[in-house]
């Protein structure tokens, strides 16, 4: 097993393994990767106030959300393509979340089909959708998940078109062979439709299918066609977040897509405020966005966020040792927030407030 004290080493740990254009891939963000940077400097600006003279000899990590219980609030944020990481792909995420009963969320894009990587699951996962032009497609889609025990739907808000990732347009990227988007029916030639051959394959496959008119109208119309619980992932604002809660949204996820999309976009730990602010007690507000410590996910929670998401660091364990890493993964956030949570008197999360950061 690769060794590893932290999860800001795994970057470097992880790049020798993987081709560059599948490194870029995962690693890159948007334009100049402004974004990308700030969703991790952010958290260093946040200085902790703790409390001393606490009884913190027991600690309870766990929460709820929308009716499961997790260990700990750490989810494992919606990837595409994980087999390019790893032969097992998004099996070995699924097999290591569940060791530790937490949450997964499935993107449309994976590369293993829906109903295998539920199968790996004991808590139920979330999946992550996009509405694509042919609605028959999104709706089918729907009805997969819906049948085989799926816990919500999360659909992704910020990406009316693909932001431009230079990384790849300069790797021309395609999924390496015997890689591809295994939840579309219409797979073979997906990835390679679109009006440039000097494009990535995930800009050609959004250009060709990707719907740019949805619109809040159109969350009636997913209520239709899927019971489960919606999820808004992409929420930057608090008036959006309001709007989101009076058309009945279960939740939020604060997210400016791992810096993809929108480059000089406002870091997310600092839209999380105003976000959390607007939703109050009507709908549980979660984050994503350059977590690697446990402090950070303290200092999420203290600014209203019920739990975070983590993206790259699981590919990067995913990367190196598989079902193994992301779990070391995992358990390096789970074990750093409780060593944080001692050190700031919090006994539970319950007990992570407000007044204990400084922002």
């Amino acid at each position: 097993m690769t060794t590893f004290v932290n999860l800001l080493e795994l970057e470097a740990l992880a790049k020798p393994r993987l081709p560059i254009a599948v490194f870029d891939y995962f690693a890159g963000g948007a334009h100049d990767e402004i974004t990308l940077g700030a969703n991790r400097h952010a958290y260093d600006a946040i200085a902790l106030r703790p409390r001393v003279l606490v009884d913190v000899s027991h600690r309870d990590l766990s929460t709820t959300l929308l009716g499961a219980t997790l260990a700990f609030p750490v989810l494992v944020a919606p990837m595409a393509l994980q087999r390019m990481a790893h032969t097992d792909g998004e099996l070995a995420t699924a097999r290591a979340v569940t060791s530790l009963k937490t949450l997964l969320t499935v993107s449309t894009l994976s590369s293993v089909t829906a109903e295998d990587i539920r199968a790996a699951c004991a808590l139920a996962p979330w999946f992550q959708i996009y509405v694509h032009q042919d609605r028959a497609l999104t709706e089918a889609m729907l009805a997969r998940v819906s049948a085989c025990g799926y816990g919500a739907l999360v659909l992704t808000v910020d990406t009316p078109v693909l932001g431009r990732r230079e990384r790849d347009v300069r790797n021309t990227f395609q999924p390496p062979p015997g890689v591809a988007f295994a939840n579309m029916m219409a797979g073979k030639g997906a990835a390679t439709t679109g009006s440039s051959d000097k494009d990535s394959a995930l800009a050609m496959y959004f250009a060709a299918r990707h719907d740019a008119s949805v619109t809040w109208k159109d969350l009636a119309w997913l209520r239709r066609v899927c019971p489960l619980p919606l999820v808004l992932k992409g929420v930057m604002r608090g008036d959006d977040a309001k709007r989101a809660a009076d058309h009945g949204v279960d939740a939020v996820i604060v997210s400016n897509h791992g810096g993809r999309q929108l480059d000089t976009a406002v870091p997310t730990i600092r839209a999380l405020p105003e976000v959390a602010e607007a939703a109050g007690s009507r709908m549980p507000v979660l984050v994503d966005g350059g977590v690697r410590r446990g402090t950070d996910v303290l200092k999420a929670l203290a600014l209203g966020a019920r739990a975070v998401l983590v993206g790259r660091p699981v590919l990067w364990g995913l990367a190196l040792d598989g079902e193994a890493g992301v779990a070391r993964v995992l358990t390096t956030l789970r074990d750093e927030l409780d060593i944080a949570m001692a050190l700031c008197g919090c006994a539970s999360v319950a007990d992570i407030e407000r007044d204990l950061v400084v922002t």
